[in-house]
């Protein structure tokens, strides 16, 4: 399966927690269930023309959710922190 960087790379998880890690070069994203650390360093290195020094990956179960008589589960997903170099430009999408 070949997949782009932008099928790697979902979207930005944006919330305070993650907002405190951007001062220690660390952003937070969503990333595609089945892609590996290798890859999403690629992914980003390519998208932001950063150095990336480390990924971490958290894999999350979807949540069991009821709409009345009705069950459903959220999909399940993958959330990657991305730790840059120190001498790597800061992601702009993050600031301010």
């Amino acid at each position: 399966m070949n997949m782009t960087a932008h099928d790697i790379i979902k979207r930005p998880i944006i919330t305070e927690q993650s907002m405190d890690g951007v001062a220690e070069k660390k952003y937070t994203f969503e990333v595609a269930k089945s892609a590996n650390k290798i890859q999403i360093k690629k992914a980003v290195e390519e998208i932001f023309k950063v150095k990336v020094q480390k990924v971490t990956t958290i894999n999350y179960d979807g949540k069991v959710k009821r709409m009345g008589v009705h069950i459903g589960k959220r999909p399940d997903w993958k959330k990657a922190i991305v730790k840059l170099t120190d001498d790597s430009k800061t992601i702009e999408l993050f600031e301010n």
